[in-house]
């Protein structure tokens, strides 16, 4: 399995695991559907990735960056922002497990929330870097 692909898996395991986030949230996607509200008015989705080689002493690695974003169409911005608090405490520094790869840090390096042209939805987002030691030099 790719660094990447990996790091989602742990990422998206690790909050919907976290009865904080869930508390606030129908659910976790990957790719968002046609339909994606439910009675709680909010969802996390999979953004942006980007990554980069951050190989060490013949050891292959990456610093991979993830974008976690969430959608919320609850009446005010702060329940983002309570959103966003539960995500950094979830991931922020976590002794977290890859099953192929080795995490060797994660931390949540940015969050913001905004607006969004839909006037009705606020858009919060969650960006994490990883540094990742590859298995077997994927």
């Amino acid at each position: 399995m790719s660094p990447s692909r990996e790091l989602w898996n742990l990422v998206r395991d690790s909050l919907l695991a976290e009865t904080a986030v869930m508390a606030e949230i129908d659910a976790i996607y990957d790719k968002v559907p046609s339909k994606p509200w439910g009675a709680k008015k909010a969802y996390i989705s999979r953004g942006p990735f980007f990554g980069a080689p951050d190989d060490a002493d013949c050891i292959p690695g990456q610093e991979i960056t993830l974008q976690i974003d969430i959608w919320s169409q609850k009446s005010n911005r702060w329940s983002v922002d309570e959103i966003v608090a539960a995500i950094r405490a979830a991931l922020h520094e976590r002794d977290l497990q890859l099953t192929e790869n080795a995490l060797v840090e994660l931390r949540v390096t940015l969050w913001r929330i905004i607006d969004d042209p839909d006037p009705l939805t606020v858009h919060g987002i969650v960006q994490v870097t990883a540094l990742v030691e590859e298995a077997n030099g994927t």
